[in-house]
């Protein structure tokens, strides 16, 4: 009895050990792991900022502002009250309304400050005297994750979910990409933030497509969406507003 008492207490205390040490590997495993992440962001990061120029540096903030699309946002909803009921037009807006607030949130309200990551740009980063900065700006303090790539992908997403039209998905879509690299040309956002920012605006937009939107309308879609060009035609031309602008100040300065 004794030595099946002390067998059974040595078992358990190597159990204990070798637990002890599958959890300590595993630990510094996953803290490598982050390190070499964040090296890699960061890496990454530098390198495309690096790339600039005083052409991009007027044009960039011009495509990363929020205002500035307001003709695109317009175009949108007009194409939605052209194929839709008012009351499912009025519905879309309000859904498309909460995706941003939802995404707009869920980044800077709860996540940031919780992860508490600098932005590159942030003067207590140490990495502030080799980003390049347009303007002087340098955004707010925290920057995981991205808010303009939650909300531009949160939007393109939701639109795409309504539309289900080719062009119009790949507009929207690249007019979000894009949106995220201005972020990185501007010494805003890590690679890494952008991506988080991208998957919570998916997931906002996926939420309320499917939980608000869709059970109204799946048995009042449109066969064949009118005006569909419009969204594409306002993108092109504020693009074509934004190069004249850019050209026009570059070369004036």
């Amino acid at each position: 009895m004794g030595i099946f008492f002390c067998f059974h207490v040595g078992k358990c205390y190597f159990c204990q050990v070798f637990l002890l040490i599958v959890r300590r590997m595993t630990q510094l495993f996953l803290s490598t792991l982050r390190q070499h992440l964040i090296d890699f962001d960061t890496s990454f990061f530098l390198t495309v900022n690096s790339y600039h120029n005083s052409f991009w540096d007027v044009f960039m903030p011009l495509y990363s502002g929020r205002y500035e699309w307001i003709f695109l946002y317009v175009s949108i909803f007009y194409v939605i009250a052209r194929n839709y009921s008012w009351k499912h037009s009025l519905l879309m807006l309000l859904s498309a309304i909460l995706v941003i607030i939802i995404c707009d949130q869920v980044t800077s309200s709860l996540i940031r400050p919780f992860v508490g990551r600098l932005r590159p740009a942030n003067l207590e980063n140490p990495i502030s005297d080799s980003v390049h900065v347009v303007d002087g700006r340098r955004g707010g303090s925290y920057s995981f994750p991205s808010a303009h790539a939650a909300n531009s992908w949160g939007l393109a997403i939701y639109v795409c979910l309504i539309f289900r039209k080719k062009w119009i998905s790949l507009c929207l879509m690249f007019w979000a990409a894009f949106n995220c690299y201005t972020r990185l040309y501007m010494g805003m956002h890590y690679f890494g933030d952008l991506l988080a920012g991208m998957l919570i605006g998916c997931f906002g937009a996926v939420l309320v497509y499917y939980l608000i939107v869709h059970p109204f309308i799946r048995n009042d879609q449109p066969k064949h969406i009118r005006d569909s060009y419009v969204p594409i035609v306002v993108f092109l031309l504020t693009i074509a507003v934004f190069l004249v602008i850019s050209t026009v100040e570059t070369l004036s300065s």
